[in-house]
């Protein structure tokens, strides 16, 4: 065997071997525990970065280690490959975006090989192609049928120059991305899917996410957002017509002086058509951002309607305003206004002069101050001013007012969510269409069977304004049962694709239905998920629902499709800059940087390497095409080899914390494996011999301890604690006392054979091809992958000697070895015989010894 480690030679040789022998091709086996790995996949959007490195070596880490185990272990990977990013790149480079992402997808692909990553790619998917698409279609028509799907008019960003709908990412400052014109909230037919129908469920059953982050969970449930209140009614006190609103603190509604509507709201509709001002106000709010972080920090603005509506319980008027923060799309678009308690309402009020009433005042015993000219009181207490309610707390009120409304008919108890329906439409190109026709008389139908998929057509010239298969009048022409149908020309929203994916996995190929069912019962749910937690609402909440439309509609049996969640960090990098002549940051690669550092490797100076002079550190990021600090994973691969790469990125961090990438980092993962590899030729060329448990030294036991002790660590650290640097750390601190033990006699060598085989296997999921190498090389077998994880031999972990610090004044004087079962009285006697202690006791009084069974001895003398 060779003494230097070449870890390009082997990881080209090993990846060969794994192709021809389809290492990581697997079937369904009723007789193996299974066990499905997934990481989230990604978008082709043409080369790999670090953030892919990680989140799919960490997936890789996890197969390999349970494969081991000696289950059976899927690990797939595919491409979310429809989206926007390939209409505007396929604009760019003057292609289709058909074209432009298989480009994208093929390179990748031999990326991900590269890293050694063992995907079973028989089961590959793209989310692109007709053979996957046509099902979705299928399965949103039968939605449909169910009464699941339904189309209404909904607020979008419209381009008035380029007559287009926007993604919100395409707005920018107010503007267009293309035009620059001021981009307007336009009411169009959208499709939805009523999530909302499982919004309890949904919540429920985060409960059941026993290994999920506990951060993930609350942000879930705060989108879902579950709210017990009331649904009241209002009169108008003109022409006595109701309208609704809805609010989690009828405790204070003997506190509300005016009503605040949506631009969009009927009433403000209808105040518009007379009153100019109205309808002014209405057409401002059009370019109003509909987000919810934006309506709270936005100016409130309003304009009365002229209208009033009469306090259901006082009988008095209020009055009604149009106000910018109230929205259609949530609620029934009219809040009724507390300015004494709402912050919000407050400002309004304050702004226009509306009246302001105390109806909270704090309970008893708290200690607070309500200066109602300065903010609204927001905290819960009791009720003052409110006539028969005066006196109750929160939930005595909340009871009381809802019983009183009930009894009137003018209100009931309601459980809001603030979740909404999951809007499916989107206006762009590159996306699946929905499979919806319809007819010349208006009606809407779901595209049989027969007709499905719909295609996309993939040969297409891009203008950047409007969709090809808009722009088409053609494509959306067809014939159902000899009449003239016009097919659905939105496309769906990629999220549709991204929500079961995980589960076609299981039956890629299959054509007869969206899942095999015994493929999926077998496989499902996925044991491991992994991704970046910017992920944990959307996706990972529509996942989740399609999984529970799945379930409903008998495609599969489990309620969930994920039971562990593992999302791992961002990977940082170091940023340099210059200032340009204008004041603009010029960012610089950090390749281009060389640096100088203190001792503690904070960066002191530092210039181009080009033309040697100064930049500016702007300390570390995460890694992004606009602050030029990428590091091209294909670089480092060619330098060091896949191996080192991913086991620096499993070392340097836990996986859920942030990376900070470092070249001297990889350097060292460099040579420790290069240490592993010296090792395991030093251990090859020693020969090998048969271990004799009962033949071994006081120092021979002492190392089988810490070689089992490490196997029971790593074990526990890669399964149950998946803190993958510290089991890293612990075969580290092994190797270094392997190196360091003697080669000479039967018994070492016996024993250095023992640890290299359970060394091997332990990094075989970190570093597979070194390890594949060495396996091989060594005579333990073909393949590693098919060895068994190490077992702990509990025999050795049982001491025979205890190793005691012997202190005088508590300063370390000895160290001295006994028998693990000694007394007290023995390690005394056994210390006091040493002569470093006797050096420091002859001739002192022996004030007290302190004795810490089986670690600890401490003379106090004076």
């Amino acid at each position: 065997m060779q003494e230097q480690y070449n870890p390009r030679e082997i990881e080209q040789k090993v990846q060969a071997y794994w192709e021809a022998n389809k290492s990581f091709k697997v079937v369904e086996d009723e007789n193996k525990e299974k066990y499905y790995c997934l990481s989230m996949f990604p978008y082709p959007s043409g080369r790999l970065h670090m953030g892919h490195v990680r989140n799919y070596t960490i997936g890789d880490v996890v197969s390999r280690y349970h494969r081991l185990q000696g289950k059976n272990v899927m690990q797939p990977m595919g491409w979310d490959a429809f989206g926007l990013p390939a209409e505007n790149a396929a604009i760019k480079n003057n292609t289709a975006p058909a074209k432009w992402t298989y480009e994208n997808i093929a390179y990748m692909r031999n990326q991900l090989k590269q890293l050694g990553f063992g995907y079973d790619w028989d089961r590959e998917i793209a989310t692109c192609h007709p053979e996957y698409y046509k099902w979705e279609q299928w399965f949103f028509t039968k939605l449909y049928e169910k009464g699941l799907v339904y189309k209404k008019m909904a607020t979008v960003n419209w381009d008035p120059v380029d007559q287009t709908v926007l993604a919100n990412e395409q707005v920018i400052d107010g503007r267009g991305w293309r035009s620059g014109a001021l981009v307007e909230q336009k009411e169009i037919p959208q499709w939805f899917i009523k999530i909302t129908d499982y919004a309890q469920e949904l919540l429920d059953d985060l409960d059941k996410l026993d290994h999920w982050p506990e951060q993930v969970k609350t942000m879930q449930r705060n989108w879902i957002g579950r709210s017990e209140g009331l649904e009241i009614d209002f009169k108008r006190a003109d022409n006595g017509e109701t309208f609704t609103v809805y609010t989690t603190r009828p405790d204070t509604f003997m506190g509300v002086t005016y009503v605040a509507v949506a631009a969009g709201h009927p009433i403000a509709q209808e105040a518009a058509k007379t009153r100019d001002a109205v309808a002014r106000f209405v057409d401002e709010c059009k370019n109003n951002k509909v987000a919810e972080a934006d309506m709270a920090t936005m100016e409130k603005k309003g304009i009365a309607t002229g209208f009033s509506a009469i306090h259901p319980l006082t009988g008095k008027e209020v009055p009604i305003w149009v106000a910018n923060f109230v929205l259609m799309d949530y609620g029934s678009g009219a809040v009724m206004a507390v300015p004494g308690h709402d912050q919000r309402d407050f400002e309004f009020a304050t702004a226009y002069g509306l009246d302001i009433k105390q109806v909270i005042a704090p309970a008893a015993g708290v200690d607070a101050v309500v200066d109602l000219d300065v903010a609204a009181y927001t905290e819960k207490g009791v009720l003052v001013n409110s006539g028969e309610f005066d006196g109750l707390d929160f939930q005595q009120a909340f009871n009381a007012i809802a019983t009183k409304l009930e009894g009137l008919g003018a209100g009931k108890r309601k459980v809001n969510f603030r979740l909404r329906d999951w809007g499916v439409s989107r206006q762009r190109y590159w996306g699946s269409p929905i499979p919806m026709l319809n007819t010349a008389d208006g009606k809407e139908l779901a595209a049989p069977a027969e007709m499905l998929p719909v295609r996309l057509p993939e040969d297409v010239v891009m203008n950047g304004v409007t969709s090809p298969i808009k722009a088409d009048p053609e494509w959306a022409k067809t014939t159902l049962n000899g009449e003239t149908v016009f097919h659905e020309t939105d496309t769906f929203d990629t999220f549709m694709e991204s929500s079961w994916y995980y589960a076609r996995y299981c039956s890629p190929r299959y054509d007869e239905g969206m899942l095999e069912p015994g493929a999926a019962n077998y496989w499902l749910p996925v044991n491991q998920y992994i991704g970046g937690i910017e992920h944990a609402i959307l996706h990972l909440l529509y996942a989740r629902f399609f999984h529970k439309l799945l379930r409903d509609f008998g495609l599969v049996t489990s309620d969930e499709p994920f039971e562990r969640l593992l999302c791992q960090g961002m990977v940082l990098a170091e940023t340099f800059y210059r200032k340009d002549e204008k004041g603009g940051d010029i960012w610089i690669a950090p390749t281009d940087v060389a640096t100088e550092t203190d001792d503690k490797g904070r960066i002191i100076k530092a210039w181009h390497k080009v033309d040697g002079e100064p930049v500016q550190s702007a300390g570390m990021a995460k890694m992004s095409k606009s602050k030029n600090n990428g590091i091209d994973p294909q670089v480092v691969i060619d330098q060091y080899g896949a191996d080192t790469v991913r086991l620096f990125m499993m070392f340097t961090a836990p996986p859920e914390q942030t990376l900070e990438w470092s070249d001297s980092g990889v350097e060292g993962a460099h040579r420790f494996l290069k240490r592993i590899w010296k090792y395991a030729a030093d251990v090859k060329a020693a020969g090998t011999a048969s271990l004799d448990i009962t033949a071994l030294t006081s120092e021979q036991k002492v190392l089988r301890r810490e070689i089992h002790k490490t196997i029971a660590k790593v074990t526990d650290d890669l399964e149950r604690r998946q803190t993958f640097n510290t089991a890293i750390a612990a075969i580290m601190e092994l190797s270094n006392k392997l190196t360091k033990a003697p080669l000479t006699e039967a018994q070492d060598i016996a024993l250095a054979n023992e640890a290299l085989e359970a060394l091997i296997i332990m990094l075989a999921p970190i570093a597979p091809h070194m390890s594949h190498e060495l396996w091989q090389l060594l005579g333990k077998g073909d393949d590693v992958l098919n060895a068994r994880w190490p077992q702990v031999d509990s025999s050795a972990l049982v001491e025979d000697e205890k190793l005691i610090v012997v202190q005088v004044n508590g300063k370390l004087r000895a160290k001295i070895t006994v028998a693990a079962d000694a007394s007290q009285e023995q390690v005394e006697k056994l210390a006091f015989a040493d002569e470093n202690v006797t050096k420091f006791t002859d001739g002192l009084t022996i004030r007290k010894v302190v004795y810490v069974a089986g670690k600890l001895l401490n003379v106090v003398v004076g």
